[in-house]
């Protein structure tokens, strides 16, 4: 047996790294697993699509390019609206200028999405409000397709 105290044995009984070991179990679950804490979603779909951004955020997705809510258990393009929606820090909903909370419409019909400040009735030219329609269009998209 080797003494020197920087000695780590060629395999060992224990994983060595727990993500890994996330990675494996995740490996093991079906295609339409469903976590528990959205089991009483009716929307299926949106249940495994939720499960699937969970997973995939634990792993680097941006929490802002996700098509789901986890705090309202929805759609994006349906809770988008909702002051919890807005970020000052990010700008995510939110004008610089008039430093007041933007409106959003959604037209589930058209796909279209409209951001605007209330204040001076302009949309900002920002990185954040670009990455909010983008993440609305793919919720809507999302949810349509079955």
């Amino acid at each position: 047996m080797d003494t020197n105290p920087g000695f780590a044995p060629a395999a060992t009984a224990e994983p060595t790294s727990s993500r890994r070991n996330r990675h494996d179990r995740l490996a093991l679950r079906p295609a339409d697993f469903i976590d528990v804490r959205y089991a009483d979603v009716t929307d299926r779909h949106l249940a495994r699509t939720l499960t699937a951004e969970d997973a995939s955020e634990e792993d680097g997705l941006d929490p802002l390019e996700r098509v789901t809510c986890r705090t309202h258990r929805r759609w994006l393009h349906d809770c988008v609206a909702s002051p919890l929606h807005v970020v000052v820090i990010t700008g995510t909903r939110w004008c610089r200028a008039c430093e007041c909370a933007l409106n959003v419409a959604i037209d589930q019909l058209a796909g279209d999405v409209s951001v605007r400040c209330p204040s001076c009735g302009d949309t900002p030219a920002t990185r954040a409000t670009r990455q909010l329609v983008r993440a609305c269009r793919a919720s809507l998209a999302a949810a349509h397709d079955r």
